[in-house]
């Protein structure tokens, strides 16, 4: 069968554009055999793209209530997409640890400005170039190194399964410099990046949500082989934040990888992580 899983997804529950239910639905009708809900976390102040901390109960109460009413047309499992912020936010505080989750993503979205300010580097290309001329003074550099100083930071404290949409700072970054990501600085810090995440034994997702708008994968499909290099076992997610997205680009990525000699790809069985072969899946790739 062809690797019809998911495992990070958004709904309206955070800054999805649907009801959860609809999205298991696109799901079971696809033939997916198992999917994950992963709303983004809540954070320590209001943000309207987050799961609000009081609505924590009524979200894993509905990815209960599909469970029950979907079982036996798919393995539905609840998960979080957890911010790293600082030392008193991130995937392993116990808040997040003691919450009844099948599995927690690690993201970086928002890092901190010298002067102590949040800024979400999660934004269109016109917003991050006003953020890096009003807060970096220009310097690309250094907004590139504090991304990676919070996402090795993320890694160091863990708490979660895989890595969420790595490098995706990326995409913004060559808006404003086309060429710092060729450089030997950006990929000694991507390397130093995946080599941590190679030795805390961590999954990366290839996340897919850009492929129809943009045409490239995060991590980029360059970067690949350095997942390969350290031998990194990978997850391919669509980040769907509608129902209609559940797959989107997906099989693009999963042909990629096996163009570039990647021979497995994860999926949760039964609650458990396991490495399924790319070839044979029937894919047609």
């Amino acid at each position: 069968m062809p690797n019809l899983t998911n495992y990070h997804s958004h709904c309206s529950f955070c800054d999805g554009k649907a009801p959860l239910e609809a999205f298991v639905e696109s799901a079971v009708g696809l033939g997916f055999t198992s999917y994950g809900v992963s709303s983004h976390a809540p954070l320590p102040f209001p943000a309207k793209w987050a799961l609000e901390q009081e609505r924590v109960g009524d979200y894993l109460a509905e990815i209960e209530r599909l469970k029950k009413k979907f079982c036996g047309q798919i393995e539905l499992y609840a998960a979080m997409e957890i911010d790293y912020l600082n030392e008193e936010q991130h995937p392993a505080i116990d808040y997040f640890q003691q919450l009844s989750l099948d599995y927690r993503i690690g993201s970086v979205h928002i890092v901190y400005t010298p002067e102590g300010k949040m800024i979400d580097t999660d934004t269109n290309a016109e917003n991050f170039k006003q953020i890096l001329e009003q807060d970096f003074r220009g310097d690309l550099k250094q907004l590139v190194a504090i991304y990676f100083e919070s996402s090795m930071r993320m890694l160091e404290y863990g708490g979660f399964d895989f890595v969420g949409h790595a490098n995706k700072i990326s995409y913004n970054v060559e808006q404003c410099d086309p060429f710092l990501t060729q450089g030997e600085w950006y990929k000694k810090k991507l390397t130093d990046f995946f080599a941590l995440v190679a030795e805390k034994e961590l999954r990366v997702e290839i996340n897919t949500k850009a492929y129809l708008s943009k045409g490239c994968f995060f991590p980029r499909i360059e970067n690949w082989k350095i997942l390969k290099k350290f031998n990194i076992p990978i997850v391919v997610n669509s980040d769907a934040h509608r129902p209609e997205l559940v797959n989107a680009g997906r099989m693009e990525a999963l042909e990629a990888l096996q163009e570039m000699g990647f021979r497995t790809v994860g999926e949760l069985h039964a609650g458990k992580w396991v490495e399924m072969p790319l070839e044979g899946m029937g894919c047609n790739f």
